[in-house]
């Protein structure tokens, strides 16, 4: 694994604008960035990224099984209660899931196992620009002859996002929700709703505050149609504190990603995945605050609250003091604490490795960097290749 610095495309930002990838540069700081790019082995790749995700991604499924059998896990995730039988049902009837991004700390093969941070289960974004741009890049480098013709990219992303939007059998329209007011989250539903729309579906976009309730119960969209079917970039923990909420078992409506996803976005997960397989090598030692196991756990340790995202409220400690922390809304509900895998540096950068899972399979990378340790929605995108 290496840090190789390019000469970027002379045309990027009029190709991203053509291409719809709009928010490459939110508030004047750039977010996608191609003055430099990761290059892996294959065997880096399949051995030490691809192969854990899909071993963990097993070991989830047995935490979500747990947790719709004993009711003191859900308890412990801080998941309301009038909710449980909603997520138990829908973990039952195997409701299927589209995608999700699990990041690591992984500096390559000299630097040991790949580390599972979190897992970004039920609203991951980044998805377009690694799904798509990044393999455009690779594209226009080989062109250009700055990239050997047979480099490669771990990225099967795109492809395999229509075929799961095919296995779900949807009839009728596919409705897409978002807060309107985030560029990231609006280009990433109008992204899916494109490879929604490759695979015969019909999709529909609107903001998630237009979605309405009939007197009988149902949901309909800001034209009066009924919801049948609804992906929604939106947590679920928002969801459940929505008045909205309590009519959405009866409601019947299909929702993507299902409720059991629930349990996985939750970092409460992380304790519990340590417990079902503790010292396994891309596991860190994680604990909930009040069940501390202090000598698994060491003196440098990250507090992460059960619900945050994007890194928000994120705090480093060292020797058991607080070195650096990340501010946010975060964090009333509990927190976990989890051994401290310091992220590699490369160029005074820190990359997080972000695998992209679709149908629950391995399928991609997405690479943030950051000079700060933590990473946020500040955070770079940089792209990958595979060269062997």
């Amino acid at each position: 694994m290496k840090r190789i610095k390019v000469d970027e495309r002379p045309d990027w930002r009029n190709v991203a604008e053509e291409l719809g990838f709009r928010f490459h540069t939110p508030g004047g700081e750039l977010y996608w960035r191609e003055d430099a790019y990761y290059s892996f082995t294959l065997g880096e790749i399949e051995e030490d990224l691809e192969a854990p995700a899909a071993e963990l991604e097993e070991m989830c499924f047995a935490i979500v099984e747990r947790a719709c059998r004993d009711d003191e896990v859900l308890e412990r995730l801080k998941i309301p209660n009038n909710f449980w039988d909603y997520i138990q049902q829908s973990w039952k009837y195997r409701a299927r899931n589209l995608y999700g991004r699990m990041d690591f700390s992984y500096a390559g093969k000299s630097g040991g196992k790949a580390k599972l941070l979190e897992y970004n289960a039920d609203t991951p974004t980044a998805l377009y620009e690694a799904a798509v741009f990044q393999w455009r890049w690779l594209e226009d480098l080989q062109k250009n002859d700055q990239l050997p013709r047979d480099a490669d990219q771990f990225n099967s992303i795109h492809e395999t996002l229509i075929e799961a939007f095919e296995a779900f059998g949807i009839e009728g329209p596919l409705h897409l929700a978002c807060e309107e007011n985030s560029e990231e989250d609006l280009g990433t539903i109008e992204y899916l709703a494109d490879c929604a729309e490759q695979a015969g579906l019909n999709p529909y976009l609107l903001p998630i505050t237009a979605i309405g309730l009939t007197d009988l119960g149902g949901f309909v969209d800001g034209e009066d149609r009924s919801i049948y079917n609804l992906f929604k970039l939106y947590p679920w923990e928002w969801i459940w504190a929505d008045e909205f909420a309590a009519h959405l078992q009866r409601s019947r409506m299909k929702v993507i990603e299902p409720p059991w996803k629930a349990i996985l976005s939750n970092k409460g997960m992380l304790p519990y995945l340590w417990e079902l397989a503790p010292g396994h090598p891309n596991l860190l030692p994680a604990f909930f605050e009040d069940a501390v196991d202090s000598d698994a756990l060491g003196p440098n340790f990250v507090r992460k609250p059960l619900f945050s995202r994007e890194g928000a409220n994120i705090e480093i400690f060292e020797d058991g003091r607080s070195a650096e922390t990340a501010s946010g809304p975060y964090g009333a509900e509990g927190s976990i604490l989890q051994t401290l895998a310091p992220l590699p540096a490369f160029d005074q950068m820190h990359p997080v490795m972000g695998v992209w899972l679709v149908a629950s399979q391995p399928v991609g990378l997405g690479i943030r960097e950051d000079t700060g340790r933590i990473t946020t929605d500040d955070s770079r995108f940089t792209p990958h290749v595979i060269l062997d």
